[in-house]
């Protein structure tokens, strides 16, 4: 299946709202509440959408619990909550040893592994062992858990995948200076594998971009004749342009959930210091939490403390502010498997300068300036340029704003979502 085929566009306008046919549906996460990142927004947008197209939505969960609207049930699968322990090992109960999901869970934990996934799906198959009849269809958020092999043989699931975690693997082991730190990385990353084979086994995957399918497709071998590829919304009611907003000149806003490779903090932090010494007004905001490591210790090596400023724990709305005041907001990611931060900076009319990691330059498309990913000079240079041209930055805001409009919206996703459902079950029963 080719972009043109596989990307629901526009030819895709005469499937509206009264051709879909009312499900039950059952959407799934590990984790999603919306502060523990992307795919806790993908869960409570997804829900309301599918809601709002007229399926009953059900939401199953681990903790943190997603926030979600009125309407739509929340089952709560909690996990063992490890991280939170003092003493992981320590929180072994008798109660836990009946159950493989608890067992599993607190086992991989206390090994350098992360279980949450596998677990979580032992808790899902178990419910859906009892209620199972409740729902016509179950919809992942990629997490690719060789139960929902065993799940999919009792109702049909949809997979949406985001970009392959084997990335964020790879670059975790480069970054590895130490034989030790390769090894540890290696056994938290131990579920790549499994989620490649769930992958190349489940029969239909809705991918976020083109990137997200073709990266799975590179690392996980999956078909993608499998595959649906359509773009997340965003919330057009809190990210978009308000003509009263001040831009402050020189101020550069970026997003850094982690101070990982993957996330090209340190490319930022690079490029910033190759422009600061000739714009002394150019300074950076961080939305997100600096802990010490790499990216503190490279502010502080280039002198560069003193111009950067963080805020954690952000509303969307305060967010959203931040972009309308932003000269430019920097998206250095060596791979995305969408940008939301990209996508919702775009709508408020900021310009926009990013990296060309993964799906970036789909979803930039000629309304940002695109660098090579890593490359700090190539970053370096579209900040200075925009830096010393705020027309143009403003020009590109503008363009920005009515290209998110047009290409990021939840009901078209929702909508492709729909039509992977009446496949599914169209497949199993020919009546249905």
């Amino acid at each position: 299946m080719d972009a043109d085929t596989a990307t629901l566009d526009c030819a895709d306008a005469s499937i509206h709202e009264a051709s879909i046919r009312p499900l039950r549906v059952l959407v799934t996460g590990y984790r999603s509440h919306p502060h523990v990142g992307g795919q806790g927004v993908y869960i409570r947008e997804l829900s309301r959408s599918l809601r709002d197209l007229g399926h009953t939505v059900t939401v199953a969960s681990g903790p943190p619990y997603p926030q979600l609207d009125d309407g739509i049930e929340l089952i709560q699968l909690p996990s063992l909550d490890l991280f939170a322990e003092e003493n992981a090992f320590m929180a072994l109960r008798l109660r836990h040893l009946s159950s493989w999901a608890d067992m599993s869970e607190w086992l991989a934990h206390n090994s350098g592994a992360f279980g949450e996934l596998y677990a979580f799906s032992r808790r899902l198959e178990r419910l859906l062992a009892r209620e199972g009849d409740r729902f016509d269809v179950v919809h992942d958020n990629q997490t690719l858990a060789t139960p929902f092999l065993r799940i999919n043989r009792r109702l049909p699931v949809i997979t949406t995948v985001h970009h392959p975690i084997a990335i964020d693997r790879d670059y975790a082991l480069a970054a590895g200076a130490k034989w030790w730190q390769r090894a540890l990385t290696r056994r938290w990353y131990h579920f790549v594998s499994m989620q490649a084979r769930t992958a190349r086994n489940l029969p239909r995957l809705l991918a976020v971009s083109q990137a997200a399918s073709d990266s799975h497709a590179a690392h996980y071998g999956i078909n993608t004749d499998h595959v649906r590829v359509a773009f997340n919304g965003i919330d057009h009611d809190i990210f978009l342009p308000d003509p009263a907003a001040q831009v402050e000149t020189g101020l550069i806003v970026t997003t850094a959930s982690a101070d990982a490779p993957i996330k090209g903090l340190d490319v930022l932090i690079d490029a910033l210091a190759r422009v600061a010494a000739a714009r002394p007004l150019a300074r950076l905001h961080i939305i997100g939490t600096l802990r010490d490591g790499p990216a503190k210790q490279a502010l502080a090596a280039h002198g560069l403390s003193g111009r950067v400023t963080t805020s954690a724990n952000l509303t969307r709305e305060a967010i959203a502010q931040l972009y309308r005041r932003a000269h430019i907001v920097a998206c250095p990611a060596r791979f995305e498997g969408f940008g939301f931060p990209a996508a919702e900076a775009m709508a408020c009319g900021a310009a926009v300068a990013a990296s060309d990691g993964g799906a970036l330059p789909e979803v930039v498309g000629d309304a940002g300036l695109i660098s090579k990913a890593g490359d700090a000079a190539s970053l370096a240079q579209d900040l200075a340029r925009l830096l010393d041209s705020p027309d143009e930055a403003r020009r590109l805001g503008i363009r920005a704003a009515a290209r998110a409009k047009t290409e990021f919206n939840w009901s078209r996703h929702a909508l492709a979502a729909s039509r992977l459902y009446t496949e599914a079950l169209a497949e199993r029963s020919p009546n249905a």
